[in-house]
């Protein structure tokens, strides 16, 4: 397995075309990642208190459209 001080290597050696497709390639996979973290925390309950709370707030007139 690759360590990461050998990936950064890589990444930094790459041509800037190579380096713009790989930023476009992690951003997607970091996104997705991302999506399944958070739709994880909702399935388990982990938000429920934030959400409660925020709707609470809201009731409360205590929050604002920015």
């Amino acid at each position: 397995m690759i360590t990461a001080k050998e990936l950064e290597k890589a990444i930094a050696s790459l041509p800037k075309s190579e380096l713009k497709e790989f930023r476009a390639w992690f951003a997607e996979y970091d996104s997705e990642n991302w999506d399944i973290q958070i739709e994880s925390d909702i399935d388990s309950g982990k938000l429920s208190k934030l959400g409660k709370r925020a709707l609470e707030e809201h009731q409360k007139n205590k929050t604002k459209i920015i």
